[in-house]
């Protein structure tokens, strides 16, 4: 009888917590929830950028130490194909329109176009000195690729129906790493990290401003939130996600966020600004509006994951994980929590 009373003071005290284990509320959850953990076995080394096919559901990165485009069925959640004969692939852009894979590579320099059926080669364009990442204009059916050295880059322009190669939108002084292209007005913003500045190139003038950053360096990643004039850089030095104003490059706003970070994307449903890195974690951040920003969660991942895709009309998060000598490389399939 006394052990009784006491485990029925006890649930009286503490609650229905003393004799069951609740579920965890909203406000406790993770915002992102591993769902899927897709093996990689072939690839060895450091896995660059991806792209998405969405009629096929399938998952493209560019496996830069393996010297492989891998691509990945999400819905059956294998990869069912390796591509041969690339050289540190680092961009990606799948163009569902054209049916054709643009990937370029930074060892020579060049930019290979695949058939999107067979992943047979089509054509290899000269591009220059490591050639990276690679975006997608569909309005204007064009292909931009980044490229250059310390002292100078570019950014070039490929008609992606003919396969010609276009002028450059901009030569800059220095390789520009992640760039964006605007929807609303034909500019692109580009990060130019040796130099800890964001540069604006006027697709139409040709002409480049600088904004240089006041509060970090070793700025990689961007993302764009056209809508409210947003842009999303992460910088290494430190590690924090910094907030720009579209028009006039001025800082509206930092936060501390993970370490080594390589991508960043924005969910606009959420107004969610995710940003894996090789610290091992996914920085998560909450848009409150276009002016202020807290930091929601840090999810742990693994060491040396920081690239990945956001696909929205998926709503998944998918991040590369390397392989390691305590697991084989795998591609993570997140799912947002409200």
């Amino acid at each position: 009888m006394k052990n009784i009373a006491i485990l029925c003071l006890v649930a009286t005290t503490l609650g229905p917590l003393a004799l069951s284990q609740e579920k965890p509320s909203a406000a406790e959850r993770a915002p992102l929830l591993l769902v899927q953990e897709i093996p990689l076995p072939q690839v060895e080394g450091r896995i660059d950028h991806f792209t998405f096919d969405a009629k096929r559901k399938r998952v493209i990165g560019a496996a830069l130490g393996n010297n492989t485009v891998e691509v990945v069925d999400t819905f059956a959640g294998r990869d069912i194909h390796s591509i041969k004969g690339a050289a540190d692939p680092q961009g990606v852009a799948y163009v569902s329109e054209l049916n054709k894979l643009f990937v370029a590579n930074g060892t020579d320099g060049k930019l290979r176009i695949y058939d999107g059926d067979s992943f047979n080669l089509l054509n290899t364009i000269d591009i220059g000195e490591d050639a990276d990442n690679v975006r997608y204009d569909p309005a204007e059916k064009r292909v931009y690729v980044a490229y250059g050295g310390d002292e100078e880059g570019g950014i070039a322009v490929i008609d992606a129906t003919t396969g010609k190669r276009l002028d450059d939108v901009a030569k800059l002084d220095a390789h520009p790493e992640s760039f964006q292209i605007a929807n609303s007005k034909p500019v692109i913003y580009a990060n130019i990290a040796t130099k800890a500045k964001v540069v604006l190139i006027d697709r139409i003038t040709h002409k480049v401003t600088d904004w240089p950053l006041k509060t970090g360096k070793a700025n990689y990643p961007m993302a764009l939130d056209e809508a409210d004039h947003r842009l999303f850089v992460v910088t290494r030095k430190p590690a924090q996600l910094v907030v720009l104003d579209t028009e006039s490059g001025a800082t509206i706003a930092s936060v501390p966020c993970v370490a080594d970070s390589d991508d960043v994307y924005y969910d606009t449903g959420r107004k969610r600004i995710y940003a894996p890195g090789g610290e091992g974690f996914v920085s998560v951040i909450q848009q409150i509006d276009a002016d202020h920003y807290r930091p929601l969660a840090k999810v742990p991942t693994t060491v040396g994951a920081r690239t990945g895709l956001w696909y929205e009309k998926r709503d998944r998060l998918y991040l590369a994980v390397p392989a390691s000598s305590k697991q084989g490389a795998a591609l993570w399939v997140y799912a947002p929590e409200d």
